[in-house]
């Protein structure tokens, strides 16, 4: 080989190794990062800080809308203690421990006996009658006082025409024998122009349902007489406070009694309507018609003294209890 082509070759052999040696150095520098605009970087922020703060949706509002309407519904309208709970004054708590005591002791202390006695006086009807003849007087008085098991009672009705009484009296003894009912027993006596009449008295009073006032008794007499009576009323409520009463009472003999002008069997019949007003539920103004009609012997005997056999009569009156 000769000395020129040696020169070329060492030549291209030296042109190649630093053409390599270049790419390696320019492979080991990275590109630099692209310049960024400040005023796009400051918009970018400002966008970043608004979207925190974004505005709540229409349902958000909404809800919040009806959860402060609603917020108030729950609590108490007033404070303020109503009238039932004035009136209710519960007794002070024990100040200090109670020690050992029988059970009356304690029902005393905590005002719990159910056995207490009391009293009341029913003045159901004072009313002045206006008949065709001379006007009446006429009354139905109640009395009782006992607990709430046992009871004295005392009740009378009549009336009094042209200076004349007639009526009847009774003292009993009441026991309850379920709930709304008691059973009466005692003694009767019947007052008037004739002879006074004395009877045993066994009989039964209370509430059926539908809220009927009843008063049922049997009357045992001197020389075999008997004697039924039913009477039954009933307080129709227009408001709290006017009530329409209507009441019936029946009564039957098993004997003739013409010294009083009493026929056995149905004897007479009364039918009373009564309007009243409570003022306050213990006393009360009424106005109302009251009809009584005789049958039978009792019929006979008021005709033979010239006495009418059905009378209807105009009533006012009051009442009152204590």
């Amino acid at each position: 080989m000769s000395a020129s082509a040696l020169f070329i070759t060492a030549a291209a052999l030296s042109a190649f190794a630093g053409a390599t040696l270049a790419a390696e150095d320019h492979s080991q520098h990275q590109q630099p990062a692209p310049q960024t605009d400040p005023h796009a970087q400051h918009q970018q922020m400002q966008h970043g800080e608004h979207a925190q703060h974004e505005q709540p949706t229409q349902t958000e509002d909404h809800a919040e809308h009806q959860h402060d309407e609603h917020a108030g519904h729950g609590a108490p309208a007033s404070d303020e203690a109503t009238e039932s709970e004035r009136a209710h004054i519960p007794p002070d708590p024990p100040q200090h421990v109670m020690g050992e005591m029988s059970n009356e002791r304690m029902i005393e202390l905590m005002q719990m006996e159910d056995d207490a006695e009391y009293s009341m006086l029913l003045f159901d009807q004072i009313e002045w009658q206006r008949l065709d003849g001379p006007d009446a007087l006429a009354w139905e008085f109640d009395a009782w006082y006992g607990d709430d098991y046992n009871k004295i009672w005392f009740e009378t009705e009549g009336d009094r025409v042209d200076g004349e009484e007639e009526g009847r009296i009774e003292v009993m003894w009441d026991r309850i024998i379920a709930p709304w009912w008691s059973l009466q027993t005692g003694v009767r006596q019947d007052f008037g122009p004739g002879p006074t009449r004395n009877w045993l008295d066994f009989g039964i009073q209370g509430m059926a349902p539908y809220f009927f006032d009843i008063d049922a008794a049997l009357y045992v007499g001197e020389q075999g007489r008997t004697s039924a009576r039913f009477s039954a009323e009933y307080d129709m409520l227009i408001t709290q406070r006017l009530i329409l009463q209507p009441e019936v009472e029946v009564r039957l003999f098993g004997k003739n009694d013409p010294e009083n002008g009493i026929g056995s069997g149905l004897s007479d019949l009364e039918v009373g309507l009564r309007l009243r007003y409570e003022i306050r539920r213990e006393f009360a103004p009424y106005v109302g018609l009251h009809w009584e009609r005789k049958f039978g012997r009792t019929a006979d005997f008021a005709r033979d003294e010239g006495e009418d056999t059905s009378e209807l009569s105009v009533v006012t009156g009051l009442h009152v209890w204590f």
